[in-house]
């Protein structure tokens, strides 16, 4: 997979793929607390909030086409917490299931001494199998149990706070 994977920094034109991918996982219930599609307007905050020296958002491309997006966030605005970033790694339908996570996810790990990352987070949820695995394979730990705190149209979920120190 290492000749056929790339990353690079996101640009505005990207925002309508980005926002494609995940738009594509609400309906499975199982990785975003949204329950409706986002647009690139209700977007463009959250996108612009990203820089590519401390919190990057970069675009996953597989043998040179869009396969999905990774980004760091800030997982607290106070700045005690600088240092600790939630990562979101998000692949199309079509690359899931393919390793490809984890090769995105060993990607940013590596990448964290570069962007000044101590602490890693992942917010998910308990119902989310794949992602849990994938995340604890790589040595996250479970950091925090938020038991039923999502209201997924009548069905609440819980919400596992995976963590990792770097």
């Amino acid at each position: 997979m290492l000749n056929t994977v790339t990353f690079r920094n996101a640009t505005t034109n990207d925002l309508p793929a980005i926002v494609g991918t995940y738009n594509s996982t609400i309906e499975s219930r199982m990785v975003t607390a949204d329950l409706e599609p986002a647009t690139v307007e209700s977007k463009t905050a959250w996108f612009n909030g990203h820089n590519a020296a401390t919190r990057p958002l970069w675009v996953v491309e597989y043998k040179e086409k869009y396969a999905g997006w990774i980004s760091f966030t800030d997982f607290k605005s106070r700045h005690a917490y600088y240092k600790t970033a939630e990562l979101g790694i998000y692949l199309e339908s079509s690359m899931r299931g393919k390793g490809l996570g984890d090769y995105c996810l060993n990607y940013a790990i590596e990448k964290c001494p570069e962007l000044n990352i101590t602490s890693l987070t992942g917010f998910i949820f308990g119902h989310n199998e794949p992602s849990l695995k994938l995340f604890y394979k790589h040595g996250f730990a479970k950091w925090a149990h938020m038991p039923e705190i999502a209201d997924m149209e009548g069905i609440l979920r819980d919400l596992i706070i995976v963590g990792k120190k770097l």
